[in-house]
């Protein structure tokens, strides 16, 4: 496995994954010329069959063209095919990402000026920071170095993570089950332990779901070329050795891993900020990353906005409203934050535009020295944001970008003040140790 990883790292190179970077393809990744067949040609001139021979052999090329047997891959080229598809395939987005940024930097004359930088993610598996360009081809990457660790682990994360459609992958999933369940049941039996690869079911609905070849060599089987009664060339099986009981009740476990599986996702990066007390509380200036639109999208909507405060003058039923309303949300995947706190600090992060107000709150409370007291956070307008409400951040007018302001419980506070007792600061230190200065 280690040569392999060699290999891919021979083909392509990676640069740094952190924010701002990239991640390129190196020319010497392009398939390599099939080799010269001139000395093969040489021989046969030298040796040149008889007729009865050359309408064999052309009789048996048309039969091999008409039916091509599917080509064995090996757990190795799936590895270093997926990457260099990806690769490829993301080199193309990042390449339209950054023409889409160009295209709006008229926009945004000084990044200086951006309430925040960018959108940026971790990744679960080695907490690295990635932008959104990054993420996918990131995650990937490092699930397929997991291979050198464990094999199941890294080919169920392949399962449930590079496939999009879900319902392909709860069909694969059932059916490597019940394989596995028929040879724990019959375990003596071979035909239970071989795996036709061309057999209309595993061709459909295993084959095409990556990982989940690489999940059957991870239990044992092994591809083979066998002989099909009544059929002249062989075909190609996957057959797992006979087991031991033991060996049975570690595949039962396997299976359960699969089966529990789940896609991994790069997980927001809040990028907690605090800030000094500033009149400048109110100005956003977001980056593309936040919009949910195409570039020429970005350059209508300062025109759309203009029209909508000559709509505003209009009279509209409540229904024309909403429907405004909701076509204005599905514009933005993100939003800023920012809580004025009570010393006038403020406290700011981004949220995914569909998180919900219990997300807001455990944030807030993660980020002060005495979270555990009861606080309020209210909205623009004064409305008062309930903790306990599964809503999510759209659905209260807060994006892409809303300035909230926290409060203190009264009544505790009141009886903390008789006590004598009350909290120096509000943010923990290690926000505070960089605390900035809006601009």
């Amino acid at each position: 496995m280690k040569k392999l990883f060699e290999d891919i790292k021979k083909d392509i190179k990676f640069k740094s994954a952190g924010p701002g970077k990239k991640l390129t393809e190196d020319a010497s990744s392009k398939p390599a010329a099939a080799p010269s067949s001139s000395s093969s040609r040489s021989k046969q001139s030298r040796y040149a069959p008889s007729e009865g021979a050359q309408r064999a052999g052309a009789a048996a090329l048309a039969r091999v063209e008409q039916n091509q047997r599917p080509k064995v891959h090996t757990s190795q080229d799936a590895i270093r095919n997926q990457v260099k598809r990806e690769l490829e395939a993301e080199a193309v987005a990042l390449a339209e990402r950054e023409n889409a940024v160009t295209a709006e930097g008229s926009k945004v004359k000084d990044p200086a000026c951006l309430s925040v930088s960018g959108v940026y993610f971790t990744c679960p598996l080695t907490g690295a920071t990635l932008t959104k360009s990054q993420r996918e081809v990131h995650i990937k990457e490092a699930i397929l170095m997991r291979f050198e660790e464990d094999d199941i682990e890294a080919s169920v994360m392949m399962v449930h993570t590079f496939n999009k459609d879900r319902e392909k992958v709860k069909a694969a999933v059932d059916i490597i089950s019940k394989y596995v369940e028929n040879i724990c049941k019959n375990p003596s039996e071979e035909k239970y332990r071989k795996i036709k690869v061309s057999n209309k079911v595993f061709h459909e609905k295993i084959r095409p779901v990556e990982g989940c070849w690489e999940f059957l060599q991870a239990l044992g089987f092994i591809s083979v070329m066998l002989p099909v009664e009544g059929q002249e060339e062989e075909e190609e099986f996957l057959v797992l050795p006979e087991q031991s009981a033991d060996a049975m009740e570690l595949m039962k476990e396997r299976r359960d891993r699969l089966q529990r599986g789940e896609p991994v996702r790069a997980q927001l990066d809040r990028q907690p900020k605090a800030f000094r007390p500033s009149p400048n509380a109110q100005r956003f200036e977001l980056p593309p990353e936040f919009y949910n639109l195409t570039a020429e999208e970005l350059k209508k909507e300062q025109q759309q906005r203009t029209e909508l405060v000559e709509k505003n003058a209009m009279l509209r039923t409540k229904a024309m409203r909403e429907k405004e309303e909701q076509r204005e949300r599905r514009k933005y995947n993100y939003t800023l934050v920012r809580v004025r706190l009570p010393d006038g600090n403020l406290l700011q992060a981004t949220f995914y535009a569909w998180d919900r107000l219990p997300a807001l709150f455990e944030f807030v409370r993660e980020s002060l020295v005495d979270g555990w007291q009861p606080f309020e956070i209210i909205a623009p307008g004064g409305q008062k944001l309930q903790e306990s409400e599964e809503v999510t951040l759209v659905e209260c007018n807060l994006v892409p970008a809303a300035l909230l302001t926290f409060a203190w419980d009264a009544a505790v506070q009141a009886d903390i003040a008789a006590a004598g007792g009350k909290s120096p600061t509000l943010l923990k230190p290690e926000l505070l140790e960089n605390i900035q200065t809006l601009s």
